[in-house]
């Protein structure tokens, strides 16, 4: 009887010992034999074992024989790149594509369909685009701008056509208040690529706009790659304008709505008139050379001017003329519009850039490209729309 009651204890230790062994196996719960299952397996696109991974792609994580529970995905400069992950676990994406010649890091962490817990580790890096092309944005960040400002953004390289959808849906303009408006195609002036955004009517004074661009990542054709994201803002100043009556010889200005004053000039003569319909103030110059070289007339005249508003890329300005003794009588100009040099300043300090001048009764019957400046207000609401890609 001693000898059998003697050797129950060992049999419990090594019933005790098993189960403890079989704990420590354990990857999550479940059984032993559910332990012992595979894990899941995980694979990363676009990386390539020992390659630099190709252009063009998101970044894609699957899960085959288990879900994913974590995904933690950041590039060479220490930033999180954000994605979604499938409602089912089974994969993660990223909401951009890689950028070029980037480096990413990929860690997941999974539970396979036995309950077995994983975690890896992916690195890759992506290749060097042939061309970056890179954007100059109109108006700066931060400045506060006339109430005619367009977004205008020029491209350092061509943008293929059927490339122009992808890119503009990447694009995205909020405001505050809320204010219709839509993007637009433009042939700049220098023969680039640029795209403006337009409100339907001009902007309400005091408006705040942002403005975001997802582009890193995308193809621009013609070898061209963009290889980063873009943000800026900008604000609406005070509601001012000026209204040019050609035939008498004035330029009234308005703020809010109403007049506050005016002054007399001349605009551009029978076989030069001044361009007419409305033109955005694109910028200004405290003093300035006038060359007719610059627009068309050889070597006619080099001549000192002060306060110019600069209107059109092609010539078309607002400026002193202190050599034209028929200021306010005779419309004798090679198109641009000639004060005194007191009233240029007082013109040139009212009109902020991005603010709008119309001119009226002209007997030009050019209508002027909208890559000619910031000449967005030449076309209708319905003309803008049709510029865009997506329509």
């Amino acid at each position: 009887m001693r000898t059998g009651t003697g050797r129950r204890p060992v049999l419990l230790i090594s019933t005790l010992l098993g189960s403890l062994a079989l704990a420590a196996c354990s990857g999550g719960p479940g059984s032993g034999a559910e332990a012992a299952g595979p894990e899941t397996k995980i694979s990363v696109s676009p990386a390539a074992a020992g390659k630099e991974a190709p252009l063009g792609s998101p970044i894609a994580v699957r899960a085959e024989g288990g879900k994913l529970t974590a995904v933690e995905v950041k590039d060479d400069k220490g930033q999180a790149v954000a994605g979604e992950l499938a409602g089912d676990g089974t994969s993660w994406t990223s909401r951009g594509k890689v950028r070029p010649q980037a480096s990413y890091t990929v860690r997941t962490s999974a539970t396979s369909d036995k309950g077995k817990r994983s975690s890896a580790t992916t690195t890759f890096t992506t290749q060097q685009a042939p061309k970056v092309n890179k954007l100059t944005n109109t108006p700066g960040n931060g400045e506060t701008v006339g109430t005619g400002m367009p977004v205008s953004i020029l491209f350092d390289h061509p943008v293929d056509k059927d490339k122009r959808a992808e890119i503009e849906k990447s694009l995205k303009v909020t405001t505050q208040p809320a204010v219709e408006g839509a993007w637009g195609w433009v042939k700049d002036w220098s023969g680039q690529d640029r795209i403006d955004w337009r409100p339907k009517s001009f902007w309400p004074a005091g408006t705040k706009v942002s403005v975001n661009g997802a582009l890193a990542g995308l193809d621009s054709g013609a070898g061209g790659w963009f290889a980063r994201d873009y943000a800026f803002s900008f604000n609406i100043g005070a509601d001012r304008k000026a209204v040019i009556d050609v035939p008498g010889h004035t330029l009234t200005m308005y703020e809010n709505g109403k007049p506050v004053g005016s002054v007399k000039g001349s605009a551009g003569s029978p076989q030069d008139p001044t361009r007419g319909g409305i033109h955005t103030v694109r910028s200004k110059n405290a003093a300035e050379t006038m060359d007719s070289a610059t627009i068309g007339h050889g070597n006619e005249w080099m001549l000192d001017s002060q306060w110019v508003t600069h209107l059109t890329a092609s010539g078309t300005f607002l400026h002193s003329a202190p050599w034209n003794q028929s200021i306010g009588v005779v419309n004798n100009s090679h198109g641009c519009f000639g004060m005194t040099t007191a009233d240029a300043k007082r013109v040139y300090d009212f009109l902020p850039i991005g603010s709008t001048v119309e001119v009226q009764g002209s007997a030009s019957t050019k209508v002027t490209d909208v890559g000619n400046g910031l000449e967005v207000w030449q076309e209708t609401w319905e003309q803008w729309q049709k510029r865009s890609a997506l329509k």
